[in-house]
């Protein structure tokens, strides 16, 4: 039986502040239901995000502001800093760590700047709510294996395809190794887009 993460609860003070940040930041709004005055349900989806998030009045018990290591992938780190800053987020500095693996927890190992082999997974920056809730952008280029499945992988949005597309042909191995326009290229460049997607060898 699949179980996917599809709803991700984050605790807020001032739902309407709440709000107007999250849509600034370019994120759908799905829902903003009140049945009474003590009760009132906001979502809001990340752009291409499969998972949403939902805060209110009456939602959680949990303290505003107490949400941690909310994780936001993106395939290009600096290109999301740029655009969070612009639409009103105050991002961190973009960083690796020191050990090299994930990141530590707060601030702790921050090293300054992306990973300096901008390995997949290794660049990150982060930023919180109004609330204080936080957030870490990870940059991921290219899948570990077994993340997503090869026989059933689907891109979330127009940008998501549109990058595939152009680590494809930006790879070129196809054409070095054909040496001529190759009727069956269709065939070879989407094997590659979907065997790196979803952390699996891509084709000879």
């Amino acid at each position: 039986m699949d179980m996917k993460l599809e709803v991700v609860v984050v605790p807020v003070s001032d739902v309407d502040r709440a709000k107007d940040f999250y849509t600034a930041l370019g994120w759908r709004l799905d829902a903003d239901v009140v049945t009474d005055d003590s009760f009132r349900v906001v979502q809001v989806t990340p752009p291409g995000s499969p998972a949403s998030v939902i805060f209110g009045t009456n939602v959680t018990e949990q303290a505003p502001g107490t949400a941690r290591g909310l994780h936001l992938v993106v395939d290009d780190i600096e290109a999301a800093h740029t655009e969070l800053k612009r639409n009103g987020a105050e991002p961190s500095e973009i960083f690796h760590d020191a050990g090299g693996v994930f990141h530590h927890g707060g601030t702790d190992a921050r090293v300054p700047g992306p990973d300096p082999k901008r390995g997949s997974y290794g660049s990150f920056l982060s930023f919180s709510d109004p609330d204080g809730n936080g957030y870490v952008l990870q940059e991921v280029t290219t899948r570990l294996p077994g993340r997503l499945d090869p026989s059933t992988t689907a891109y979330a949005s127009a940008d998501d395809l549109a990058g595939a597309l152009r680590r494809a042909a930006a790879h070129g191995e196809h054409e070095a190794r054909t040496g001529a326009e190759d009727p069956d290229w269709p065939d070879w460049y989407a094997r590659y887009m979907v065997a790196v997607q979803a952390g699996t060898e891509p084709p000879e």
